[in-house]
């Protein structure tokens, strides 16, 4: 019964994954607006220049290769134009083989082990379970999940993030195996986990502010009779339980695109020495709100996918219901 919850989690985060790669693309270079990589100096002493790290090193104009410069105001439309336009239409599909292992690997996790201890902790003669409950094994799963998904997720940011580099500088991964065993070659085995921290406080939120929220809202809507168990409740509650988990997440996510996709020369400090210093950087460089970039795409594509995840999911659990 336990394996079931992580097949049926499994085929759904697959699903709803894929069909919302286009838009997790273009929220990635979103949030990745207001750092611009500067084309290399002749002199063999200049490597790059970072993120309102001239505000924290003022002689380190010369060390780095990453500068903040005042964010455009490009939206998301704006933005898929131009990479079909620039990129061709394949490009908005750019890291959709990391997609697939990711949610593989993470979604699959998360989807399980949410499963396993909402069972064990459902109240057996009122059938529900707490709210607190919900967010608890949210975060368990969503923790435990991330973890074990990490690389996948960190090749996935750079391979959607590539496109946008000036040519010279482009990883040009040509899959997500190519992707990671290039990146334990070339960085060590530890870069597959860079930003794991940041990734693992992410899904803790994400899934405890979907999960528990997609479960509660459908729970409401079923109680108060608003509508009966079917098609109409679980986008209802899937939408709801998306823009929360937008709302509470962007933030964290923002941070960690940036640090998943900094590159660090050898010999050189990196960019961010950290989440923190990311999200200080990030803040004095382009303001608070810069944390909210990308937001719009977030929503748009946390809503259909959310949508789509547990229309799917509860479709799979009818299929396999005999299993």
């Amino acid at each position: 019964m336990g394996m079931k919850g992580f097949v049926e989690g499994g085929i759904a985060s697959i699903v709803a994954g894929c069909s919302t790669h286009p838009l997790d693309l273009i929220k990635v270079r979103m949030q990745l607006q207001g750092e611009s990589h500067a084309p290399p100096k002749p002199s063999s002493a200049q490597t790059t220049l970072r993120p309102a790290a001239l505000a924290f090193h003022p002689g380190s104009a010369a060390t780095s290769a990453t500068i903040h410069v005042p964010p455009p105001k490009v939206g998301p439309i704006t933005v898929g134009v131009r990479i079909v336009q620039q990129e061709g239409v394949a490009a908005l599909f750019s890291g959709v083989s990391a997609t697939v292992l990711r949610q593989t690997l993470y979604s699959t996790t998360r989807m399980g082990l949410y499963d396993i201890l909402k069972q064990r902790w459902t109240n057996p003669e009122t059938k529900t379970m707490p709210l607190a409950s919900k967010i608890t094994a949210g975060l368990i799963a969503g923790g435990i999940g991330a973890a074990v998904g990490n690389p996948a997720d960190v090749a996935m940011v750079r391979m959607q993030a590539d496109g946008r580099l000036p040519p010279a500088q482009r990883r040009n991964y040509k899959s997500v195996v190519d992707a990671i065993s290039r990146m334990a070659k070339q960085e060590g085995v530890t870069s597959l986990w860079r930003g794991s921290s940041l990734t693992v406080n992410r899904a803790m939120l994400v899934t405890a502010s979907q999960l528990a929220s997609y479960d509660e809202f459908k729970e409401m809507i079923l109680r108060r009779g608003v509508m009966r168990d079917g098609l109409g409740t679980h986008v209802t509650a899937s939408f709801g339980a998306g823009f929360v988990a937008a709302v509470v997440t962007n933030p964290v996510d923002v941070i960690k695109t940036r640090v998943m996709n900094m590159k660090v020369e050898a010999g050189e400090a990196p960019p961010y020495k950290g989440a923190l210093d990311c999200a200080v950087k990030t803040v004095k460089a382009e303001g608070p709100m810069a944390l909210y970039k990308g937001f719009i795409p977030t929503i748009s594509r946390q809503g259909p996918f959310t949508i789509v995840l547990f229309v799917t999911l509860e479709q799979v659990r009818k299929l396999l219901k005999d299993f």
